[in-house]
C-alpha cells in the first residue's frame, strides 16, 4: 500500500507501539490518524506534539475504553467522518493484568476482534469502501506460553488463531480488498512491560524461563516491521515475529489443506 494519503486508526496509540506506528506513517506523508487511546492526558499530549512536528490536523485523538462496543464504534465513525475515509487499521490497545484477567482479556482480544469487524464493515470495497489493511497485534507470547501472564498469553493467542482464522476463511479479507496480518513483538520498553516486570522480577521461575536479565526488541524494530506490513501488497494472513535472536522474521506454519 502507497502510505501517502493515507489515512489510519490506531488504538493504544497515545505511547508505546501504537505512537511510534503514528510517527512512522506520518514521516511518510499519510493524509491522517486518528489516535485512540484511554489515557486522555497522553492522549492530548501525543496529538499535540505530532500535529506540531508533521502538521496541523494531521491527528486526531479519541479518548476510548477499547473494551466499550460503543465507544469504540463511535472512535471509528469519528475518524471517517473527519477524513473522509480509512484504509490502515491497527489493534494494537493492550494490558497485562492478570488480577483483573476478565478486562484483560476483553482488551487484549475481544476488543481486537469488534476493531476487526469494524475495519471490515468501513473498508469493504463491496460496501463503498476503499480497501486497505488491517494489523492485529499480538505477542511472542501469542506463539509460546506465558506461565506468569496465562490470561494474557490466552488472549495473544486468541489474537493470533483469530487473525490467521479470518484472513484464510473471510472473503472481504484479501490481498485485493482489505489484508491482514498479525505482528508478535517480544518484550519491549512499553508501559506494559512494567506491568510484567511486576510479575517476573525476583521470581525463580520466571529467571530460568527469560533469565534474570530480560532481552526487549527497540520500539523502533516492531514499528519498522509494522510498516513492511503495511506497504508490501503480498503480505496478507502473515504473522510477522520480532524478536532479539531473529529481528524481524515470518513464522511459518503447516499448510492448513494438509492437516
Amino acid at each position: 500500500m502507497k502510505i501517502q494519503g493515507a489515512v489510519a486508526l490506531i488504538t493504544g496509540a497515545a505511547e508505546g507501539f501504537g505512537k511510534a506506528f503514528s510517527e512512522e506513517l506520518l514521516k511518510r506523508s499519510a493524509r491522517g490518524i486518528g489516535i485512540v487511546d484511554f489515557n486522555a492526558a497522553k492522549g492530548k499530549a501525543t496529538e499535540t506534539e505530532l500535529n506540531k512536528k508533521y502538521g496541523e490536523d494531521k491527528v486526531r485523538f479519541f479518548q476510548c475504553d477499547v473494551s466499550s462496543k460503543d465507544q469504540l464504534e463511535d472512535a471509528f465513525s469519528k475518524t471517517l467522518e473527519h477524513y473522509k475515509g480509512i484504509d490502515i487499521v491497527c489493534n494494537n490497545a493492550g494490558i497485562g493484568d492478570e488480577l483483573n484477567w476478565e478486562k484483560t482479556v476483553d482488551v487484549d482480544l475481544v476488543a481486537v476482534m469488534r476493531g476487526t469487524f469494524l475495519a471490515k464493515q468501513y473498508m469493504d470495497k463491496n460496501k463503498g469502501g476503499r480497501g486497505g489493511i488491517v494489523i492485529n497485534i499480538a505477542s511472542m507470547a501469542g506463539l509460546y506460553p506465558m506461565p506468569l501472564a496465562p490470561a494474557y498469553s490466552a488472549a495473544k493467542h486468541g489474537v493470533l488463531g483469530f487473525s490467521r482464522a479470518l484472513a484464510i476463511a473471510d472473503k472481504v479479507f484479501n490481498p485485493e480488498n482489505v489484508r491482514l496480518n498479525c505482528l508478535c513483538p517480544s518484550f519491549s520498553e512499553t508501559a506494559i512491560l512494567q506491568q510484567m516486570k511486576g510479575l517476573i522480577n525476583h521470581n525463580p521461575v520466571a529467571e530460568a524461563i527469560y533469565g534474570a536479565e530480560l532481552q526487549t526488541v527497540p520500539v523502533s524494530m516492531v514499528a519498522e516491521g509494522f510498516i513492511q506490513l503495511v506497504e508490501d501488497d503480498s503480505k496478507h494472513g502473515e504473522v510477522m515475529r520480532c524478536t532479539p535472536q531473529n529481528g524481524i522474521d515470518y513464522k511459518k506454519f503447516r499448510d492448513i489443506s494438509k492437516l
